[in-house]
């Protein structure tokens, strides 16, 4: 495909081809994790594929960023979770340097919800149950490890993949010992929404002391 050909295609694209809801900043939570579940609700409910992916955006050992999509594990008082092995890139990003941000975009409401935070690493016992409410496939993926290494070729990870479904089916208590789950504790949760006149709410929540603690602040930004 020539170049010009591609930004032909590029430039037909439509940007929310759907009703878009409305969003009235004045009348929302206190605090940003309420929000995030009405919102995730709401996106799912609206036929939203995968509402669960992320985008999770860390930092190499040069402080160049580095980022890849992630599943979204659980969204609780103890931050927005994810699990990958301790040995992958990201998690030796993750231990170098556990500031990270993540991003939620939901195109079938023109929504997209934007989570910075500092990342703190679970205990073996919470990686162990990670992987044991999940799928036979998601605790073969993980029995496979070496995540990010350099691969010689298909056949190899063929003959890895099909070692690791086998002890997964015959070994179902079995663990992945560098597997990890992870929790952002948020500082910052902005949250926007696209308008179809490009007037778009975009609400950010940003944690700050007061006098009976810690509480947030909100405050809107230009789009």
């Amino acid at each position: 495909m020539d170049q010009a050909r591609f930004d032909e295609i590029l430039r037909a694209q439509p940007v929310w081809d759907t009703e878009l809801p409305s969003f009235d900043p004045d009348r929302v939570p206190s605090a940003p994790l309420p929000l995030f579940h009405d919102w995730f609700a709401a996106a799912a409910e609206a036929g939203q594929a995968e509402p669960h992916t992320m985008t999770l955006a860390t930092v190499d050992a040069e402080g160049r960023p580095d980022a890849r999509v992630v599943i979204l594990h659980g969204a609780d008082e103890h931050g927005w979770h994810f699990a990958t092995h301790a040995t992958s890139a990201k998690g030796r990003q993750l231990a170098a340097a556990p500031d990270a941000a993540l991003c939620f975009y939901w195109p079938a409401q023109g929504r997209q919800i934007r989570v910075r935070g500092t990342v703190v690493s679970g205990t073996p016992e919470e990686a162990y149950e990670d992987l044991h409410v999940r799928s036979t496939g998601a605790l073969a993926a993980a029995l496979v490890g070496r995540q990010s290494e350099v691969l010689d070729s298909l056949p190899a990870l063929t003959r890895a993949s099909e070692a690791a479904w086998e002890r997964a089916q015959e070994e179902p208590e079995t663990s992945a010992e560098t597997w990890t789950v992870y929790a952002l504790t948020a500082t910052e949760a902005e949250f926007f929404q696209g308008d179809a006149r490009r007037r778009h709410v975009r609400l950010r929540y940003r944690r700050a002391a007061d006098g009976d603690g810690v509480g947030w602040v909100r405050e809107l930004l230009w789009p």
